[in-house]
């Protein structure tokens, strides 16, 4: 049976060869996404207030454009349910 100190010889926590390409992209926008919500999240922590009206106010928007378009989908305005 082999020791776990030989298993564990060698192992740094990175790959070998670094990421070309697609990989290398992906990591990329991986960490730049990572940045990005950790600085909502560290804006939202100093101004809860804020935050809270700016997702409230992003709701209401995103209602209403719904709202908007269930009621331009709708069939024609002739026929009414209410006969």
């Amino acid at each position: 049976m082999a020791d776990k100190q030989d298993l564990n010889a060698g192992f740094t926590g990175t790959p070998v060869e670094q990421p070309e390409g697609l990989a290398k992209a992906a990591q990329t926008a991986a960490s730049g996404v990572k940045r990005e919500v950790y600085a909502v999240t560290v804006g939202a922590r100093d101004h809860p207030h804020t935050a809270s009206a700016l997702l409230l106010g992003i709701g209401i928007v995103a209602f209403g454009f719904g709202y908007l378009l269930g009621r331009s989908s709708a069939e024609s305005p002739t026929r009414s349910y209410w006969r």
